[in-house]
């Protein structure tokens, strides 16, 4: 009985020490990131959250273009990803009936599986100079009364890159947004329908209704895949500091810096600028992430006690 009871408390210590290594690893993460930056926090202060200079010749270096950067990319994927990935979310687990909703939702989820790299090379050759040639000159064409519409057309720009993004956290919108409409309990799809409600009412009462604080979540879950990634949206949004209202200019962003001059950079400082920023870039996706989890906790919550 004793060596049971010693078993089981072997058991459970080691539970505990695998369950404890992720967020450990996590703070050992944020604490490496602070002391390799600290040079530069020490340097810039919070002024380098908010300076726009970008001369590493110089030693000027500001991370507002590249928070801005990452910010605009991402809300213009979430533009373009939101209803599209809802629509399908709701045709699939709401009204498609057949067998090829099956089919249609593992091609859906397909496209998370293509790698990055295999994004940014069709980015460069074939969605911004249809961007370019198309899409830009008919948006400006109809909206360029506003600023985020106006300037030389240009392949290679922020509207690019939020577009790749668009279609890269589309899998991750449809496929969540699914499971929770899903986890609706049907009871009260037919208590409305039992009432006499339409087939939109019962859905937006009995579906998008209970399951709305699941579908924010999944938004922003979306929304910090969008903030961290890299390498197809270097390609694709011309990697310039600039802050620049247009969408048709290009942009930068914490992860394309990051990616593109990690391994020229020759000074300590300079080094230390872009740990910082990587800093920024976790803090930024850690923020997200937990107001994402918070939302769906909250969703999972209320459909136990129904």
């Amino acid at each position: 009985m004793q060596k049971q009871d010693r078993a089981d408390a072997f058991f459970k210590r080691m539970m505990f020490m695998l369950g404890a290594s992720i967020p450990l690893l996590l703070l050992m993460l944020i604490l490496l990131l602070l002391s390799k930056s600290w040079l530069s926090i020490e340097k810039f202060g919070l002024g380098f959250i908010f300076s726009s200079s970008w001369d590493p010749i110089a030693e000027q270096y500001g991370a507002l273009p590249f928070i801005y950067g990452t910010i605009m990319s991402s809300l213009i994927a979430l533009v373009i990803a939101v209803p599209l990935g809802l629509g399908c979310a709701v045709y699939l687990s709401e009204i498609s009936k057949s067998a090829v909703k099956e089919y249609l939702s593992v091609l859906v989820e397909m496209l998370a599986a293509i790698p990055s790299v295999v994004y940014g090379l069709w980015g460069i050759f074939v969605l911004a100079p249809w961007i370019a040639g198309s899409v830009q000159p008919g948006l400006q064409a109809v909206f360029g009364f506003l600023p985020f519409f106006q300037g030389p057309f240009s392949g290679l720009s922020m509207l690019s890159g939020g577009v790749i993004l668009a279609i890269m956290i589309l899998p991750i919108i449809t496929a969540l947004s699914r499971e929770i409409l899903q986890a609706v309990p049907n009871n009260l799809r037919e208590s409305a329908m039992a009432l006499g409600a339409t087939k939109w009412e019962t859905l937006k009462i009995a579906g998008l209704g209970p399951a709305r604080s699941g579908i924010i979540g999944a938004i922003i879950l979306a929304l910090g895949r969008a903030m961290g990634e890299t390498m197809a949206v270097t390609m694709v949004i011309g990697n310039r500091p600039d802050i620049s209202f247009s969408v048709f200019q290009p942009g930068y962003t914490l992860a394309s810096v990051i990616a593109n001059e990690f391994a020229e950079a020759v000074s300590d400082i300079n080094l230390s600028v872009l740990i910082e920023l990587g800093l920024v870039l976790l803090v930024l996706t850690l923020a997200v992430n937990a107001l994402a989890r918070i939302l769906i906790w909250k969703t999972t919550a209320k459909t136990l006690m129904q």
